[in-house]
């Protein structure tokens, strides 16, 4: 589940984002985006991609490519800058800090988790003040 995010074009409007992966046979990592449009019971939108490491050592930094654009010459920048130990949460950014998705396994996260993320990212560099909590249904 999307927690919060910094705001993209390709994401205007959507809520109850969700972001599954899927590892592969041979070690990619299929992922598929969902999103529902304006409020929580509007039309899905989706996308599919495929992630690959970018770097084996720390398995951190992959590349996403995303279907509808498979000669896409510039694949995604995807890196993994805070995970918990436990992988109940991921914060997930690109090398200029200008996207940033804080992840969960659940639609809703600890206030004092989360904040503590923030105060941790606005040390790193990242410019916090964008952070857009994204609205999920927590049924």
């Amino acid at each position: 589940y999307e927690i919060a995010r910094f705001p993209v074009f390709f994401q205007k409007g959507l809520v109850g984002v969700t972001a599954e992966y899927t590892l592969q046979n041979d070690g990619s990592v299929r992922v598929v985006n969902r999103g529902l449009k304006n409020t929580l019971d509007g039309p899905e939108s989706s996308i599919r991609g495929v992630a690959t490491v970018d770097d084996p050592a720390t398995n951190a930094k992959l590349r996403v490519r995303f279907d509808p654009f498979p000669v896409c010459l510039f694949p995604g920048k995807y890196w993994i800058v805070e995970l918990d130990e436990d992988y109940t949460w991921a914060v997930v950014s690109e090398p200029r800090r200008k996207n940033l998705w804080i992840l969960s396994r659940t639609p809703a996260m600890d206030a004092a988790v989360y904040n503590g993320i923030i105060a941790r990212l606005g040390t790193k560099g990242f410019d916090m003040s964008k952070a857009e909590l994204t609205p999920q249904a927590t049924e």
